[in-house]
């Protein structure tokens, strides 16, 4: 089978990973345009930095349905669900473990990002993605 070529990453070529049609409850579509145009700002700050391709051409979709589940950031040229924890994430221990597995399970890849990190740290969040993205084409 033939590789298609995403995206290069300092001279490094980045594949595409095959991911299956994925579940989505149409029940969710207008909580999650709802939730596009909400104002988290973490989730404003990381969006800014990856629309439009600005990410090494990477396509990220936001607030995307994914089975019964709205996750925050998508990208599915990889499969990789990005999500941005903050406080409401503090006492859904059980749920987001339970949400990940069912991402998991999907083929999909989960990346945690905090809040507080996105908010005062983004410049070395976004050189830690890079070196997510590279350690997904190295090991997956």
């Amino acid at each position: 089978m033939e590789r298609k070529e995403l995206t290069q990453i300092d001279g490094i070529i980045i594949y595409k990973r095959k991911i299956e049609v994925l579940p989505k409850n149409k029940d969710l579509l207008l909580r999650a345009r709802s939730l596009r145009k909400g104002y988290i700002l973490s989730e404003v700050i990381f969006w800014k930095q990856v629309r439009n391709d600005e990410f090494h051409g990477i396509d990220f979709d936001r607030q995307r349905i994914i089975g019964n589940y709205i996750v925050d950031f998508y990208i599915k040229s990889l499969g990789v669900v990005i999500e941005i924890d903050g406080t409401s994430h503090e006492l859904k221990d059980k749920y987001d473990e339970k949400r990940q597995k069912f991402l998991e399970s999907l083929g999909l890849i989960v990346y945690r990002i905090s809040d507080y990190r996105v908010k005062n740290d983004l410049a070395n969040v976004m050189q830690e993605l890079e070196s997510f993205v590279l350690f997904i084409w190295f090991y997956c």
